[in-house]
């Protein structure tokens, strides 16, 4: 998804500019007049990922616009923007929780590369928020990924099931995430931050499945040379899931119906029973109601595991929620493989929210690890899931074939200029412009196009700074600059004159 980047500046024509350079790189950009605004847009929902905030601002400043921001929970990453790089203006603009700054002018390749470092800082800092949550069984619905009718109803009885003991039964296909369900549960429950214990049921073998579930005594049989606890007494206190419960055996799924009605366990070998205090949720993509008719499953452990049941929506019924969960594992393949992709273009979400996804979100997951691994674009391309486009990536372009150098000087400039190009040689009758009227349009769209950073403007142009300043002023192109030359201020345009 397109990254959107909040521009917090009262000078129009530097939100103007800063629009121009954002966009050209592929950020979404919504503007705000001043502190007031920004807030208003981000505490009405209003999209945002990066703030650049200015710092010098009439009414609320960016130093208290920065302090309420952060004051009211929001934790994008700002990054402020000032006329002067002094140390106690940078000082003072980080402890109040900025992440980066940079002093106007500034090029558009420092600006591309401050909004990436804070876009990357922002996705570690939420994965490693991902992964305390997931390590200390904290993981609550609302980390669910999804906002789809059918994930909302999972999410509510979902939260209504977690308040109570009750046994849960989860079902759906193969790869609509279960058990990320079966975490939540255990996570918004009375039981958070105590064991979750996951078994897969159907990758035990047959003759292991009570010791691994129960428990043994040292000796209890051939090769038990030490004393095993079992998954019961792991996850006692907290919550044991079981996989694919449909695959248990016969003879466990008795002694597990007495585990459940008794709380209690008799681990291999052992004299005496072991009392367990432990929340079993369990899931399955089989029909267990067919499976208890034909007689693979018993009745009275399916109606004890079924109380509460919860179906598992798969993908293709939420198709809303694909772009949600491509950028989610795009941030995250981003840090486990180093890459800067910024997200999936339109085009691209449009395809994978049409495709079916047999294989749900874990295919869904693994093909957009697939992508990542193999993109050079700032953006994923529908070639980049070349199994479900039929589209092959484009051949790279040959290395002979050098990329056009900007133009260094004046004539160059002139010489490269497209057909339509703001800067027009000939009149309404054809005849030829003056060139004071020619000068005039060619330095403001230079000016246009680097930012209103009057060294590389002049650069550019092949003329000495100095000389620019004279002609912007006898130009009359005070106005477009209006703040962004040099700090800022047209005094500083007089005075290089």
């Amino acid at each position: 998804m397109t990254k959107t980047i909040l521009v917090v500046d009262d000078d129009p024509t530097q939100r103007r500019l800063l629009q121009a350079v954002l966009e050209r790189d592929g950020f979404a950009v919504v503007q705000a007049a001043g502190g007031d605004s920004a807030i208003g847009h981000l505490t009405s929902g209003g999209a945002c990922d990066v703030i650049l905030l200015d710092l010098i601002m009439p009414g609320m400043s960016g130093q208290d616009t920065l302090k309420e921001i952060r004051a009211r929970g929001f934790n994008q990453p700002v990054i402020v923007v000032t006329a002067s790089g002094g140390i106690d203006t940078v000082v003072a603009a980080m402890q109040a929780g900025a992440n980066d700054f940079f002093v106007k002018p500034a090029s558009p390749e420092r600006i591309n590369v401050s909004i990436r470092n804070a876009l990357s800082m922002g996705a570690l800092k939420g994965e490693v928020e991902r992964l305390k949550k997931h390590v200390g069984g904290k993981a609550t619905f609302a980390d669910l990924v999804g906002s789809s009718p059918a994930m909302q109803m999972v999410k509510r009885m979902g939260e209504r099931a977690a308040k109570s003991s009750i046994p849960i039964l989860i079902t759906g296909e193969s790869g609509v995430g279960k058990e990320v369900i079966a975490r939540a549960v255990h996570g918004s429950s009375e039981r958070s931050g105590k064991p979750f214990v996951a078994v897969n049921c159907g990758a035990i073998p047959e003759n292991l499945v009570e010791s691994i579930l129960f428990g043994h005594e040292k000796g209890s049989f051939t090769g038990a040379t030490d004393k095993h606890l079992g998954k019961f007494q792991e996850a006692n206190g907290g919550t044991l899931f079981l996989d694919e419960v449909g695959e248990l055996p016969l003879d466990i799924q008795v002694k597990l119906l007495r585990a459940l009605q008794e709380s209690e366990i008799d681990p291999v070998g052992s004299k005496r029973a072991v009392k367990v205090d432990v929340r079993i949720v369990s899931a399955t993509n089989r029909d267990l109601t067919q499976a208890v008719s034909e007689g693979r499953f018993r009745e009275d452990l399916f109606y004890r595991l079924n109380v509460f049941p919860i179906e598992a929506p798969a993908l293709r019924e939420r198709r809303e929620d694909v772009p949600a969960l491509v950028e989610t594992f795009i941030r995250r393949f981003n840090i486990e493989e180093g890459k800067a992709v910024v997200g999936a273009s339109a085009e691209t979400l449009a395809l994978l929210a049409a495709f079916d996804w047999p294989g749900n979100v874990r295919q869904l997951e693994n093909a957009v690890y697939r992508a990542i691994i193999l993109a050079d674009a700032p953006y994923l391309q529908p070639y980049d899931f070349p199994a479900i486009s039929g589209i092959a990536a484009p051949p790279p372009e040959l290395a002979s074939e050098q990329p056009k150098m900007a133009p260094q000087s004046l004539g160059e400039l002139i010489a490269d200029l497209p057909k339509g190009s703001p800067v027009q040689f000939l009149d309404a009758r054809g005849h030829l412009r003056t060139l004071e009227e020619i000068e005039r349009d060619l330095i403001q769209l230079a000016i246009e196009t680097y930012a209103g950073h009057m060294s590389e403007v002049a650069r550019r142009l092949g003329i000495g700074r100095s000389t620019l300043y004279r002609k912007v002023r006898e130009q009359g192109l005070e106005p477009l600059l209006n703040g962004v030359i040099e700090g800022g201020t047209e005094g500083r345009i007089q005075q290089s004159a």
